[in-house]
């Protein structure tokens, strides 16, 4: 049997400047070279060895560190500055992560000065003991972290005043006459940061666009959209450029490519989606074997570097999903129509192909540009209907036509047969120790007005795992192709990962210690029983009141998947080599990826791996934002919903306990509210942090995480995006 190459436990990379800093803290007066610090770290490997190396000197011209002797490294003594990034509270007290302090600097509200969320910061520390967290204030603002807010004008005679609609934001912005630019009192607005002189209690902006009344449908879709700094339109050159693009497929172009016309070809989407950027072909070969293709829309063909269309792209970065629309990363000329490999319709893609036996065994691997031609488009949920039941006709309450369809027999044969080997592939990928999150996404069913009249959950079935598979397999793969090649002088070649870290040991203790409530224990003690306890512990909450919650709290307690040209593995999938290739129509990402692997089939050198870090750290920044701006939409979508049935009783789980309310999430539609303490009016309460719970102190009566209650809506706050709730009573009270 073939020995399985231990994947070998690494270091943190993403937290190692704060472990070579701990390590020279320690023993401020002794010098250390690369060996020691490795040493003292258990790092072996040449990777390993290189990756520190970098730290050094990165640290070295940060000036945290000075090298005394060459190659002979000591901590510089600090005095009490240190610069990190600002996270306000709600609450308006900040906090500033360093990498020289293990624990983050608190800033009280009193002083933080005119530095506002999100900002770098030099901060000083004022007051340090023994157990105790830093406390210490702003005294100069390094770098604003964002120049545009979204809030609600205040219009007076003589000037205004936006209140900013994000909690962290603590203060108001003054806005003179000359720069209200025509916005009416309470309409939501976007302002710009001009300045904020010394004297000022609150920094000077302008109007820059009146996004609308508030409450307003579209007034608060682009406000979401606003505030995170994304666009709702595409400038007019870029629209212009797009139509005057060659949109045909030339013979010229064909006969550069491998033919794949004739290969029986289709797509597998969500019933509504508008582009399709993957296919998959089957073709069973006379040795016995399958060979699977997996074909992209070749984006890259059409946007070119250095025009705008490139430009536009990237600084988008990727689609934006929200509830009611889809803010796309190229205009619809191109995602909804050239690109998209549209049935019936020859198409330009960047195809991973691969020669499979029956147990999934890899024989044969091609990467290369092709011309293909899809014969079917599926939904999800026909593919599932031939998963499940095997026949060859869709009935027509789940059938895009809506009407009964016939399916090729060749067509059925294949995705059965693609189903069996994605299901094989998945059993080595788990058994390989890849986790299995498997979150509830929240959907909702829309009125021709956008209105919110139903909400419902999307699960995934074997025909969405059936996808999945190939496409990890096609990103992984080809990632491993480019990071297995070396260039001339050794070093390895430059390439776009996509990488997890392991996850934070303070957030996995902090989960261990929730889920022991609900009787769920998590084993820490080494990497391989988290995540088969990790595993076990998704499996388990399946179907129980709780299991949103956990799931939600085991996703937190993950390190968030970034891109990066240093190649560090991805956890989360239990693979040593991980990018994006297959999905370029929304992930600029997945372009990077299709020219440097293009560069490399040509022969190319290495690229050049600063350019390309500065645009992998600028695409996770954007997924970030998109990320926050979708659950915005979401909980926005919640709130309508939920104005809707004000004077209903809904039965629901304790989500979350603080010392100022209790956070309740129901369980038939996700919505999540707040009941404020002082609104339990049965009894005054008191947090018991150690408890997950508030007690009464005369009737010792107790809420804590994971009861389950009925409440009702106290305010639905589509501004705020917030809901509040009453109190009706426990479960037992109210069903008894």
């Amino acid at each position: 049997m073939k020995k399985k190459k231990s994947r070998k436990s690494k270091t943190k990379f993403q937290n190692l400047s704060q472990s070579v800093l701990n390590i020279l803290k320690n023993e401020p007066n002794k010098l250390f070279n690369y060996k020691q610090i490795c040493a003292k770290l258990g790092i072996r490997d040449s990777s390993g060895r290189n990756q520190v190396i970098k730290k050094l000197h990165q640290l070295k011209a940060k000036d945290k560190i000075e090298e005394v002797d060459r190659g002979k490294f000591k901590i510089i003594k600090a005095i009490d500055y240190y610069t990190g990034i600002l996270d306000v509270s709600s609450r308006g007290t900040g906090y500033v992560i360093t990498e020289e302090l293990q624990e983050d600097i608190m800033i009280p509200k009193r002083s933080i000065g005119q530095a506002l969320d999100g900002d770098q910061v030099e901060v000083y520390v004022y007051h340090r003991r023994r157990g105790q967290q830093p406390e210490g204030e702003v005294t100069k603002v390094l770098q604003r972290n964002k120049t545009e807010f979204v809030g609600t004008i205040e219009v007076h005679e003589k000037f205004a005043f936006v209140n900013i609609a994000n909690p962290k934001i603590t203060t108001d912005f003054f806005i003179s006459k000359s720069n209200i630019n025509g916005a009416k009192d309470g309409q939501v607005v976007l302002v710009e940061f001009l300045e904020w002189n010394d004297k000022q209690d609150s920094p000077n902006g302008k109007v820059k666009d009146i996004l609308g009344d508030p409450g307003e449908h579209d007034t608060e879709i682009h406000a979401i959209l606003a505030q995170y700094g994304l666009p709702y339109e595409f400038p007019i050159e870029v629209e212009k450029f797009t139509e005057q693009l060659d949109k045909t497929i030339s013979k010229q172009e064909i006969n550069k490519r491998r033919d794949m016309r004739e290969d029986l070809t289709f797509t597998i989407d969500p019933k509504d989606a508008k582009d399709f950027d993957d296919a998959l072909s089957f073709k069973v070969l006379e040795n016995g074997n399958y060979e699977i293709g997996i074909h992209i829309a070749d984006v890259s063909h059409y946007v070119k570097p250095g025009t705008v269309l490139d430009d536009e792209a990237y600084e988008r970065a990727t689609s934006v999903y929200l509830v009611d629309r889809v803010v796309p990363m190229l205009p619809e000329v191109l995602s909804n129509g050239v690109c998209s490999l549209n049935p019936h319709e020859d198409k330009l893609c960047f195809s991973a192909v691969f020669e499979l036996d029956d147990k999934a065994v890899i024989h044969n691997q091609w990467f290369g540009r092709t011309v293909i031609h899809s014969d079917q488009r599926f939904a999800y949920e026909e593919a599932q209907h031939i998963i499940e039941t095997q026949e060859d006709e869709i009935p027509e309450d789940i059938s895009l036509s809506r009407k009964r369809t016939k399916i090729p027999t060749p067509i059925v044969q294949a995705t059965l047969k693609l189903d069996e080997l994605a299901k094989i592939m998945r059993a080595k990928r788990m058994q390989s120790g890849a986790l299995s999150f498997d979150k509830t996404e929240v959907k909702f069913d829309l009125n021709e007005n956008d209105e919110p009249v139903g909400v419902f959950f999307k699960t995934s079935k074997d025909a969405n795992k059936l996808i999945e598979e190939f496409m990890l397999l096609a990103n992984k793969k080809v990632a491993e192709f480019v990071g297995k090649r070396t260039a001339k002088n050794g070093d390895k070649k430059t390439f776009v990962y996509r990488i997890h870290d392991e996850p934070n040991d303070e957030k996995l203790n902090a989960l261990a210690g929730v889920v022991k409530k609900f009787g769920h224990q998590l084993d820490l003690r080494d990497r391989n029983r988290v995540t088969s306890s990790l595993n076990k512990l998704l499996h388990d909450v399946k179907g129980a009141k709780e299991q949103n919650m956990v799931d939600t709290l085991a996703i937190r307690s993950m390190s968030k998947a970034v891109y990066s040209t240093d190649n560090i593995g991805h956890y989360g999938l239990a693979f040593d080599y991980y990018s994006h290739f297959t999905s370029p129509i929304r992930r600029y990402p997945d372009v990077m990826v299709h020219r440097l692997l293009q560069h490399y089939l040509d022969g190319g050198k290495s690229a050049d791996e600063e350019v390309y870090e500065v645009k992998c750290d600028h695409s996770s920044n954007m997924e970030m934002l998109a990320s926050k701006a979708e659950r915005d939409s979401i909980k926005y979508m919640q709130v309508k919903y939920m104005k809707n049935h004000e004077d209903e009783e809904f039965l629901g789980v304790i989500s979350g306990v603080t010392d100022w309310g209790i956070y309740v999430e129901i369980i038939e539609n996700k919505c999540e509210g707040m009941i404020r303490l002082g609104d339990l009016d049965d009894d005054s309460y008191e947090f018991v942090e150690e408890d997950f719970a508030v007690v009464g102190r005369r009737t010792k009566n107790t809420y804590t995480l994971g009861d389950e209650v009925y409440v009702k809506v106290k305010n639905a706050d589509l501004v705020k995006k917030q809901l509040d709730f009453w109190m009706v009573g426990s479960k037992e009270q109210v069903e008894s």
